[in-house]
């Protein structure tokens, strides 16, 4: 007995005739006839009452159909764990809380294993760990390490964040500024910050914030507009800004530690691509 046979069983009854069901299977009718009577030999008994025109499923027929059909469906979710688990084991989630650690372990992970399909997505922090804890995501790159005992956080870049200032702000001649002594004014910022737009507003509750999805647009308009901005040590954001003055912020959580965290499996292979990763990325610098 064959899953095809089980198939060809369904296609009949579901068709009401031989010819409509060999059409749907792209078979010719005599195989499809032929296929059917080798399964009826198996089982030992007709499974159809036949008709000139018409198959009909006699008793033992609806019996074997109603079985055939819980084969078939236990045979798709056999197919569709196993495509999962494929799926799974070449396929690497990426949740970031920022966009400049991905530019770094994205490309390292690439060397390590080509073949790899890496996912980044953006989330919040309180996204970022449940999608964590979940099994959602397998590594998480968040900017302090998760303090608990299934987790492995390892430290691997460091982000600062300035502002970039018009030369004629009344602020421009400062050495460094807190958010505070910016709140109230509008800039202009990309969207995919991150995290980093949710320190600004924190900060910075009157603020105003000129928002841009696209990267290119955002990328014209710094050069142009007149409206300040931020820019970080780790991103290529400030060749970007035009003619603008960059001062550092002196806010504790302007400045960052990124962590690569991931769920603490034993001999599980992202555990040990991980501590591959940030051997790669230390070194590098």
């Amino acid at each position: 007995m064959e899953l095809e046979q089980l198939r060809q069983l369904e296609a009949i009854a579901s068709n009401g005739t031989l010819s409509k069901a060999a059409e749907q299977l792209h078979l010719s009718q005599s195989a499809l006839s032929r296929s059917i009577q080798r399964l009826e030999d198996e089982l030992g008994t007709p499974l159809f009452d036949r008709t000139k025109n018409r198959m009909r499923l006699n008793d033992a027929g609806e019996l074997a159909l109603r079985h055939a059909r819980i084969v078939l469906s236990e045979a798709s979710r056999l197919e569709e764990a196993l495509a999962e688990l494929v799926r799974k084991r070449f396929t690497l989630h990426i949740g970031a809380c920022a966009p400049a650690p991905l530019w770094r372990l994205v490309p390292a992970i690439a060397e390590h294993d080509p073949e790899l399909l890496v996912v980044p997505k953006m989330l919040s922090l309180h996204g970022l760990e449940s999608d964590l804890l979940s099994g959602i995501v397998d590594f998480a790159i968040m900017p302090y390490a998760m303090e608990l005992p299934n987790v492995k956080a390892l430290p691997f870049m460091e982000e600062r964040l300035y502002v970039a200032l018009p030369p004629d702000h009344p602020l421009a001649d400062r050495s460094e500024l807190a958010l505070a002594d910016l709140d109230g004014e509008t800039f202009l910022l990309y969207n995919g910050v991150g995290f980093w737009r949710e320190i600004c507003e924190r900060h910075m509750p009157h603020a105003h914030y000129v928002i841009q999805d696209d990267y290119l647009i955002f990328s014209q308009l710094a050069q142009t507009s007149p409206l300040p901005g931020f820019v970080t040590n780790a991103s290529e954001t400030e060749r970007f800004m035009g003619n603008r003055v960059i001062i550092p912020i002196t806010d504790e959580d302007a400045a960052v530690t990124y962590h690569l965290t991931a769920l603490d499996a034993g001999d599980n292979r992202w555990n040990a691509l991980l501590d591959w990763s940030i051997k790669r990325l230390t070194a590098a610098g």
